[in-house]
Order: structure tokens, then C-alpha cells, then sequence
């Protein structure tokens, strides 16, 4: 029962740390001859539009998708349940780094339509 109470406690502060956080780092952009005030307003516009990428759905259809592979995993070895612990961990973390990865994307994407040279 131990077992898999921490298993829950390490499910639980994937998903918080998934769903609360916006890891991606700031794009790198070439600014010379760049107006900074107005870079610094394209960056939060474009950075506006990524947060209509929401996390928390991507991050919950992960889980449940990677807890149905590794609960059917895991029934080869003998133990469904912890198959399912370990595989919802990791279709949530998968879809959470993919989500960030897509906002990045988003913000990059929105710049150079504006006429920067991101580099990154």
C-alpha cells in the first residue's frame, strides 16, 4: 500500500509541476537595429497567443493514454496497476513537454512574422 501511495504523491507533483508551469525560455533574437519597447510588446503579444496551448488537457489525455499502455504492460508482467502508475507518469510528462515545446514554437513563429531573426 506504501507503494503505491508514493507512486500517487510522484503522479500528482508531475502533473502540478506540468500544468502550473510555463518552462520555456525566452526566444533568442538578434536586436541589433531592434526598437527594445517594441520588441518587448511583440514578445508579450506573441506570448499571448501561446497561452491558448492549454497544458492541462494535453497532460491529462497523456496520463490516461499512457496509463492504458502501461496497465496492458504491465498485465504481461504480472502487475497492471503499477504498469498504469508508471505509464500515466510518463504519457503526462511526454504531453507536458510537448505542449511546452508547441508553445515555444507559437512565440518564435509569431516573431519572425514580425520581422525579427530569432536565432534559437
Amino acid at each position: 500500500m506504501k507503494q503505491s501511495a508514493s507512486k500517487a504523491v510522484i503522479g500528482l507533483l508531475v502533473l502540478g509541476g506540468l500544468s502550473g508551469c510555463s518552462a520555456h525560455p525566452e526566444p533568442i533574437v538578434d536586436t541589433k537595429g531592434v526598437d527594445m519597447s517594441r520588441y518587448e510588446t511583440d514578445l508579450e503579444e506573441c506570448s499571448a497567443y501561446a497561452e491558448q496551448i492549454h497544458m492541462e488537457k494535453g497532460v491529462a489525455k497523456g496520463a490516461a493514454g499512457g496509463a492504458v499502455v502501461g496497465a496492458a504492460t504491465g498485465a504481461i508482467s504480472g502487475n497492471a496497476a503499477e504498469g498504469a502508475g508508471y505509464g500515466g507518469i510518463w504519457g503526462a510528462t511526454r504531453s507536458g513537454l510537448e505542449a511546452d515545446d508547441d508553445k515555444q514554437l507559437v512565440v518564435k513563429r509569431c516573431l519572425r512574422g514580425r520581422g525579427y531573426k530569432v536565432l534559437n
